[in-house]
């Protein structure tokens, strides 16, 4: 089939959202696997929302710490417009009580601020199993 993707395997659509536009850029940079297709990025969760309701992505990157509306907000209200999307939240906020929140507020994985690109691949590619 030289290549090409089947009918039936359409891209996995992916959005970032974070406040800080050399951690976005990061994060598109360092994408290192085929099928993923980035459809927006956002540095706050009101826009993020805005986003999620045009381009429904299926994995969204999420940072915590943001203007306007904070990520664990966003999460709660992504999940709730689309139970089955996957979150990863990348966040420099270590502690454990605010990654409980994140994940009982329906994100599917943590990832710690410093990141590298391995770290980063590692983790996307284990939300979309």
């Amino acid at each position: 089939m030289n290549g090409a993707t089947p009918m039936n395997k359409r891209p996995i659509k992916l959005l970032i959202v974070d406040d800080s536009n050399i951690v976005r850029r990061r994060i598109e940079r360092s994408q290192q696997f085929g099928g993923l297709e980035l459809v927006g990025a956002a540095g706050n969760g009101v826009d993020a929302l805005e986003l999620f309701g045009k381009t429904d992505p299926d994995v969204v990157t999420m940072d915590l710490t943001m203007p306007r509306m904070d990520g664990i907000e966003c999460i709660g209200r992504m999940v709730a417009l689309k139970p089955e999307v996957r979150i990863l939240v990348i966040s420099a906020l270590a502690d454990k009580a605010t990654a409980v929140e994140a994940m009982e507020r329906g994100a599917n994985g943590f990832l710690n601020k410093p990141f590298t690109d391995r770290q980063l691949n590692d983790a996307i590619t284990d939300l979309m199993r």
